[in-house]
């Protein structure tokens, strides 16, 4: 599930690699972050956003069951470079997305899990 956020080269170029991707904007346009969240859960979806408030909503207010969020943390970098940090991101870790929150950032990612 793709937040409003993320830029639209990002949305296609997913596509384009194959993934299922359905997009806040078409669902839950304008919506407020725990509905996003709520609803990523029920149909068990990734999370991918630019917005640092959802992983307060997990940690901080223990919001639990979400399959796993993406955050890209990497606002002020060439879209390219974007893609080509959550590409790398999503070849290493693959199904160890699951359950994770991970930060993409320009030089690196990290992760730590949900639970």
């Amino acid at each position: 599930m793709v937040d409003e956020c993320v830029h639209g080269y990002i949305i296609e170029r997913l596509k384009a690699s194959g993934h299922d991707v359905v997009l806040v904007s078409d669902v839950l346009p304008a919506s407020d972050d725990g509905s996003i969240l709520s609803m990523a859960r029920e149909e068990h979806r990734i999370l991918l956003t630019q917005a640092l408030d959802f992983g307060e909503i997990v940690f901080r207010d223990r919001f639990l069951g979400v399959d796993g969020i993406v955050l890209l943390r990497m606002r002020l970098h060439p879209i390219a470079l974007v893609w080509r940090r959550l590409e790398a991101a999503i070849d290493e870790l693959g199904e160890g997305l699951i359950g994770r929150y991970v930060v993409v950032g320009a030089s690196r990612f990290r992760s730590r899990p949900l639970k």
